[in-house]
């Protein structure tokens, strides 16, 4: 239980590699409040949290700043404390550079960097009352430069540069903040790969340890870490989940 009464909001919750780490978290104690657009998905990831802890789903659309206060300002109300922010939601659309529209780039950055800046602002003054921790995500896509992500690599890498910025001024708080870049089989994932058998055997066979990443029990076991006390000396940090694809230097 090494999270048992912490306070948690993760960011596309619902499904995917959110519900991993929410699953994960909410197994270690943790009171998780995940936010999702997606309502059917999140009440359902809700009921199973509840069988963990005294877990919450919000339906919120925090592409909005307004909305991303009143999420913040719920939690308060309900659990009165955060001690853990996971800036997970993203959606993004795979074209050339070329092809990049300003609706395209609009698309990454307003539903992955700024939520991740918003809330960050949001949340300060709860998570420094806590020493808490920010958890948020990098990518693949943005540090080897993979083609066609032009949007979500650019947004990605801007969360990357605003993570450290705030390692440095939010350290003398005790609010620790770092990135996951991970490689997960979740469920878009799986469809993909039924779809194209040897794409997805061919990128399988690229990752040295040959296997993809489990939402929950790869991905949610090192969100668990960086919400926990066992990260106090980490800060600043992309770590990288992704079964040795990417190794930094």
């Amino acid at each position: 239980m090494r999270l048992k009464d912490k306070v948690a909001i993760i960011t596309g919750g619902a499904g995917g590699i959110g519900s991993g780490m929410a699953l994960a978290m909410a197994k270690e104690g943790a009171k998780v409040v995940i936010v999702d657009v997606n309502e059917e998905k999140g009440r359902e990831t809700e009921k199973r949290l509840k069988e963990f802890s005294d877990s919450m789903f919000i339906n919120g659309d925090i592409t909005h700043k307004s909305s991303i206060q009143s999420i913040v300002d719920d939690v308060m109300k309900t659990y009165g404390k955060l001690d853990v922010l996971v800036n997970n939601a993203h959606v993004s659309k795979q074209v050339p550079i070329v092809d990049t529209t300003d609706d395209v780039m609009a698309l990454s950055f307003d539903t992955g960097f700024y939520p991740t800046f918003y809330f960050m602002q949001t949340c300060y003054p709860h998570l420094k009352a806590t020493r808490g921790k920010v958890i948020n995500f990098a990518s693949g896509a943005g540090l080897s430069g993979m083609v066609n992500q032009a949007s979500y690599a650019a947004a990605k890498e801007a969360i990357r540069g605003l993570s450290r910025v705030a390692a440095n001024e939010w350290g003398a708080d005790g609010i620790n903040v770092n990135l996951i870049s991970p490689i997960a089989l979740t469920p878009g994932v799986e469809q993909w790969s039924k779809a194209f058998p040897e794409e997805y055997q061919g990128m399988v066979d690229k990752i040295p340890l040959k296997k993809m990443g489990d939402p929950e029990q790869d991905i949610g076991r090192v969100a668990v870490f960086l919400a926990s006390s066992d990260s106090d000396y980490v800060t600043g940090q992309t770590l990288m989940v992704d079964g040795g694809s990417i190794m930094l230097r």
